[in-house]
């Protein structure tokens, strides 16, 4: 009986100090180690990928903003489908994405839509925009419908509204785009892209100076 006891305290011993030991190692040791590692090499990640104008956050390079006047660059479209039910505090309105297959009834509707309202928002008095020539992520969002970027094609598409809105010559805002125009990730990973708040404040900045 003796021994049984002292067999059990044994082992509860040697099963609490091994839960202390991986409490340590996994909750406080790695967490710091990770943590350290990110900070040091990939600071700027780690934090947000933030993106700062005039000394203050004003986004993040990984998320999309709505809501630019038309002075501005648009992003693409967010699909938002409603409003939280959870914590009505907060009016947050949910991301969601143009999943519907290529022949559903309203997929067409909404791009039609879109590409109506894309044609008439960027055509200028000195240009206008063709329906062919609206792509597919001007009338489409993406799969978190938060992306940040808009194709090269969509950008190009908005240089005349943008210029004629602002003052500027269709060569300052081409320049812009340009200058703002990824190429794809390692060279063939991905499709080029633009980011769309950072052109933005790259935009401001050329207005405040003409």
């Amino acid at each position: 009986m003796n021994n049984s006891v002292t067999n059990t305290l044994r082992l509860l011993g040697a099963g609490l100090r091994a839960l202390l030991v991986l409490t340590l190692v996994t909750g406080v040791v790695y967490p710091l180690v990770v943590t350290g590692v990110a900070q040091g090499l990939f600071g700027d990640k780690a934090n947000g990928s933030e993106i700062k104008a005039d000394g203050r956050v004003v986004g993040s390079s990984l998320i999309g903003q709505q809501g630019y006047g038309l002075d501005y660059f648009q992003p693409r479209p967010a699909n938002g489908l409603g409003e939280n039910s959870v914590n009505t505090q907060y009016k947050l309105i949910l991301s969601g994405a143009t999943n519907r297959s290529a022949d559903n009834p309203d997929l067409v509707k909404w791009v039609k839509e879109a590409r109506a309202k894309v044609v008439e928002e960027n055509s200028t008095a000195d240009y206008r925009v063709k329906p062919a020539d609206v792509p597919a992520d001007a009338v489409t969002s993406s799969g978190s419908g938060l992306d940040p970027d808009i194709s090269p094609a969509y950008a190009d598409l908005q240089v005349h509204r943008v210029a004629e809105r602002n003052g500027l010559s269709v060569a300052q805002v081409q320049k812009l785009v340009e200058e703002h125009t990824e190429g794809r990730t390692l060279g063939f990973i991905g499709e080029p892209r633009v980011n769309v708040l950072e052109l933005n404040i790259a935009l401001e900045d050329v207005t405040a100076k003409s």
